[in-house]
């Protein structure tokens, strides 16, 4: 589905993708395992492109539900594959990512290992502050230590993956069960408090698509930030 000119989500998949069609086209976040064939479907289908024309898949951190098609779709496309450097050992599978604490984290820990993601090395390693295909890469740690948000200025849009929500209009911060580090990760959301952008595309919810770093200035507001 198109949300705004350029930047489309792809339906139907557990965890929000998004296709960003520009000279190139870029993949961020793959949603859980068994989804490739719609993301491949939405690029034909709905973009009329031709799925090799993928050329990057980014990913935003290494949960599975943000990384579990990331390897089939590789190998079907050719895309590379770009994380920042200290989520790439969990995205490889060389690593296990930060244990899960409290009843709700241990159980969605669970739930993920059910569906668990086929690992993949990167291509590419992201730190913060660089720029590809239109993107700077802001490192927001917190809710994984290599989470990052990409920030295109000329879309006016950031991607956030789940260093933010989004929820009926309004925005919270990342779910307290599935973050390790909830001080790191508040610290992270005033990172992109300070970014001046419209559209706010996280890992779940509604995408905010107008007034969106005004919202997250009154998200921090509410905390006292």
């Amino acid at each position: 589905m198109e949300l705004v000119s350029h930047i489309h989500r792809v339906d139907g998949v557990q965890g929000n993708c998004y296709l960003v069609d520009r000279d190139g086209l870029v993949l961020i976040d793959t949603g859980l395992v068994r989804n490739s064939k719609k993301i491949l479907a939405c690029i034909r289908d709905e973009l009329d492109r031709d799925p090799r024309d993928l050329e990057l898949i980014i990913i935003t951190h290494s949960h599975a539900d943000h990384t579990g098609n990331v390897a089939e779709l590789r190998r079907a496309t050719g895309a590379r594959v770009a994380v920042h450097e200290a989520d790439a050992e969990y995205l490889a599978g060389r690593a296990a990512m930060p244990p899960l604490t409290g009843l709700r984290g241990r159980l969605l820990a669970h739930l993920l290992s059910l569906w668990p993601a086929e690992p993949v090395e990167p291509d590419l390693l992201l730190h913060d502050g660089d720029r590809l295909s239109g993107f700077e890469c802001i490192h927001t740690p917190g809710h994984t230590p290599g989470s990052v948000c990409l920030y295109d200025l000329t879309l006016r849009a950031v991607f956030c993956g789940d260093a933010l929500l989004t929820k009926n209009g309004t925005v919270r911060g990342p779910p307290p069960s599935a973050t390790p580090d909830m001080a790191e990760a508040m610290r992270s959301v005033r990172r992109v408090s300070g970014l001046d952008y419209d559209i706010l595309l996280s890992g779940h919810g509604t995408p905010l698509l107008k007034e969106a770093s005004q919202r997250v200035n009154d998200f921090m507001t509410g905390l006292g930030g």
